[in-house]
């Protein structure tokens, strides 16, 4: 991948959930499966506890942009007919980009309350 494509696929937070989900399965990952541990994550609830309206907002903006645009990168790939989101050679590189970014980062707040 082009550094271009690599920083376009990890831009989005929902494009690097996919990334993140993906890396973690062997067999891929079902596109409705994704929208719920998304949705779980966006609304900080557990996934049991998300609604229809939740799961469909993140479902349709994964299945008419992000997946399509992570398939066309060659960070994932993307089956529209099975809605199955498989690993490329691509996705555990950019996964473990993930991780380490966010873990050098990543800085607590000092006080949660402000």
């Amino acid at each position: 991948m082009s550094p271009e494509d690599v920083f376009q696929a990890v831009s989005n937070s929902r494009r690097r959930r996919v990334i993140l989900s993906v890396d973690r399965s062997e067999d891929g990952v079902d596109a409705n499966e994704l929208s719920v541990e998304i949705a779980s994550r966006e609304n900080a609830v557990d996934p049991s506890k998300v609604t229809g309206e939740q799961r469909s907002r993140v479902y349709v903006g994964l299945v008419q942009n992000h997946l399509d645009t992570l398939d066309d990168l060659g960070a994932a790939r993307y089956d529209s007919r099975s809605k199955l989101v498989k690993p490329t050679a691509a996705t555990a590189p950019l996964a473990r980009l993930i991780r380490e970014v966010t873990t050098e980062c990543y800085t607590p707040a000092e006080d949660a309350g402000e």
